[in-house]
Order: structure tokens, then sequence, then C-alpha cells
């Protein structure tokens, strides 16, 4: 799903309202594909603010009127996930309810449930490899086995922390924004596509 350009303008938009300046760019930077805690964190360290259940509850209510209005699946993301002949699952830093809630609302629900599994199921978000290790388990499948798709930085540490293999995505509409092409060949995951499309034949080639 394409949704953190959507993600991070509420989260900047409620730190200005708390009096907190946090430019897009060092969002993306700071904030992009880590759980609420992590960037609870990185707020009260680098910020010096705490972010209360108030602000929580904001980005929560305002995230989800945002996706309402705006939230779309990457282009060719269930062409190709229905092309792909094994098991599956999403890993992500956003909350349980937010995951169901986007996936419903993009149509994309019924290729992975119920094999949804979040953040808030372990101690550490991503890059720790907590998150990927837990799905792995719950799925029946060694770290060794796995292959992780990912859009941000955090979550390829996370994958290769994990011992996965991961693909690097950086075809999402926050790819310039971001620089997410250079931060992503940064991490250094073990490919780099720009288009859904051309998952499964990398997948068929590296399988």
């Amino acid at each position: 799903m394409d949704s953190e350009p959507i993600s991070l303008s509420v989260m900047l938009d409620v730190l200005h309202e708390a009096g907190i300046d946090v430019t897009e760019a060092e969002g993306y930077r700071h904030l992009l594909g880590r759980s609420i805690a992590s960037n609870a964190d990185w707020i009260r360290d680098e910020k010096g603010l705490e972010l209360t259940s108030e602000h929580r509850e904001a980005l929560r209510r305002r995230v989800f009127e945002r996706f309402r209005a705006e939230l779309e699946p990457v282009m060719g993301a269930r062409a190709a996930i229905e092309a792909l002949n094994i098991e599956r699952c999403v890993a992500s830093s956003s909350q349980p309810d937010r995951i169901r809630f986007s996936l419903t609302l993009t149509g994309l629900i019924d290729l992975f449930d119920p094999h949804l599994f979040s953040a808030a199921m372990v101690d550490n978000g991503k890059p720790a490899p907590d998150l990927f290790l837990h799905a792995a388990r719950e799925m029946g499948v060694l770290p060794g086995d796995c292959l992780v798709i990912e859009d941000s930085p955090a979550g390829i540490g996370a994958a290769k922390a994990a011992g996965m293999s991961v693909v690097g995505f950086v075809g999402g509409s926050h790819a310039k924004p971001a620089d997410l092409k250079t931060a992503v060949a940064s991490a250094g995951p073990d490919a780099i596509i720009e288009h859904m499309s051309d998952l499964p034949s990398l997948i068929e080639v590296t399988a």
C-alpha cells in the first residue's frame, strides 16, 4: 500500500501543532518504516517531546481519516502477489487495527489474512529483527527460507539482521522526496525493484 506519504504528513502535522517542526526530509530519514514506539523514542530523544496518549490518538484518528480518502494499493501489487504460489504474510510496523483496515480498504486483505503481524506483537520494532523472526515462527518457516519485500532502510536492516533475503522496493510515491533509491541501495538489499510487476520473475530466478 502506498501509505508512507500520508502517514508522514499526519505525523508532521501533529508534531507541528505540539510546537515541534520536523522537515519532510528529516521525517523520511528518521521515521520511515519504524513502529510508533521507535518513532516516539526518536522524537523524545532528538526533539524533546514525549508523545502522549492524546498525540497518539490524534495520529491514529487522522491517519484513518486520510486513508479513507486517499489510500491506494501500490500499482501492480495484487497481480504480482497473485502470481506467487508461495506462503505469504504481512509484517508491518503499524498497529494491528491499522494493518487490517489498510488492507481491507485497498482490497488486498484476502491475499494475506489471517497472517498479519505487527510490531506491537514484539519487544523491538524495525530495524531490530524481532518482527520478522516472529512472523517466520508463526508461519513455520526458517528465517533463511524467507524473502522480505521492504521499502525502508529500517526494514531492510531488520530483514538482514533476521538472516533473511530482502528485496528493496523503490516504486512508492515517496521514493523521490525520501531519496529512497539512495537510501535503499545504501542499506544493502539483495535486489532492488521499481515496479511490483518485476517481483514474480525475480523470485523465480532467485528461488
